[in-house]
């Protein structure tokens, strides 16, 4: 398929048997009913919170922050595709997470902002209740509901949830739904107070300074959720969404309390929040290279028995690899009798990937996650895939 590279093996042996179970086939449709359901709800609770935001702005005023809003979102979401290049999540789980944060996550926490704003002015000190309510109701209560929708994810989804890097994933959508609507909630308090220059500082605060502080505090839950796919059922896995929960709301606190104790927010920036960025940064880095190793090690076991060549190996476990897989079936014409080759080619490299972590949770005993794919579908389909290619 690349210049150079061995020729594809025309009759590969068959691995030797490696899923030893059937495929729970009553586990799909489960799954797309709880994830209907699930963005049924989110989408439903998101416009309660967008008339609520109404109620108090106006129609003109809620769409003049929402457009304002979109922004931060926007990096948001163009950053988590980035992270999430390598083995995309399906989409529906995605939508799920973005509308769990930004509608049923915004829900929980207005209701309980609201009950401790109550609770503070009838006891008589309303400062004291917005401090604590700053400090340690919001960072509790806000990642205690973002992060329990990365939870939900791994208990209803479990396929589509393979490590660390899967759990950010999902934990960044989350956070940039929740970002979104609480931006509209910022951004429109800004407009009515302060006209445009207060919705322009609020902006430059919230929406260019810090549109990524939702995302690194829920991804602390994400990440252990992700390392819980991988070692533990679905109770375990509730006990690393408490040990979660912990840096999470307390990078939450950090933030939201610096507001209170620093006059000079610009150095408190400066020094802390991007140092904790670029640590954020590179810890995605480090998990984005661990995935590719991961396909080159699981990918590489099937070449050894003749499923794929070497050359294969290095086309599929590499970026510069891919980019050139592609550019080649660019360069070729149309498979005969109709279809794509980079159609092909990109389901060559999604079978291949999905293969790699399928082969992954059975080597860490994992075969019964979900309605898996069968090990040997996926193989008929990059068998398919390699025709299509070649033909």
């Amino acid at each position: 398929m690349t210049p150079g590279a061995p020729a594809p093996a025309a009759s590969p042996t068959p691995v030797a048997p490696l899923w030893q179970q059937s495929p729970h086939r009553g586990a799909g449709t489960g799954t797309v009913v709880a994830t209907a359901i699930g963005i049924a709800l989110g989408a439903l609770l998101l416009l309660v919170v967008i008339g609520y935001f109404i109620l108090g702005f106006g129609v003109g005023g809620v769409l003049i922050a929402a457009v304002a809003a979109m922004v931060p979102l926007l990096i948001v979401l163009l950053t988590i595709r980035w992270i999430d290049r390598w083995e995309p999540e399906p989409r529906a789980a995605l939508w799920f997470a973005f509308l769990w944060g930004a509608g049923v996550s915004v829900v929980v926490a207005l209701l309980v902002d609201f009950s401790v704003t109550i609770a503070a002015q009838v006891a008589g000190r309303p400062a004291v209740g917005e401090m604590a309510g700053a400090v340690i109701q919001a960072p509790l209560v806000e990642e205690g509901a973002k992060g329990f929708g990365v939870l939900l994810i791994l208990w209803v989804a479990r396929r589509y949830f393979d490590g660390p890097l899967d759990g950010l994933v999902y934990a960044a959508t989350v956070a940039g739904g929740f970002a979104f609507s609480e931006n509209i909630l910022y951004f429109g308090q800004a407009l009515l107070e302060g006209g445009t220059s207060g919705l322009a500082v609020t902006f430059v605060v919230r929406g260019l300074f810090s549109p990524f502080a939702h995302v690194m505090f829920t991804s602390c839950t994400g990440l252990a959720l992700g390392i819980a796919s991988r070692r533990t059922g679905a109770l375990g896995a509730f006990g690393f969404y408490l040990l979660g929960l912990i840096p999470a709301a307390l990078l939450h606190a950090l933030w939201n309390g610096a507001f209170f104790l620093f006059s000079d927010i610009l150095s408190y920036y400066a020094l802390v929040q991007v140092p904790l960025f670029l640590g954020a940064v590179a810890l995605v880095i480090a998990l984005r290279v661990h995935e590719r190793r991961l396909t080159r090690e699981r990918l590489g076991e099937y070449a050894s028995v003749g499923w794929f060549t070497p050359g294969e190996v290095d086309l599929l476990s590499t970026w510069n690899g891919r980019r050139h897989a592609l550019s080649w079936a660019r360069s070729q014409p149309p498979v005969p009798g109709g279809g794509s080759r980079v159609q092909a080619m990109k389901r060559f490299v999604r079978d291949s990937t999905r293969l790699a972590h399928t082969r992954q949770r059975l080597l860490v005993g994992r075969s019964a996650i979900g309605a898996a794919p069968d090990e040997q579908t996926l193989l008929a389909s990059i068998s398919e895939d390699r025709r299509a290619l070649l033909a």
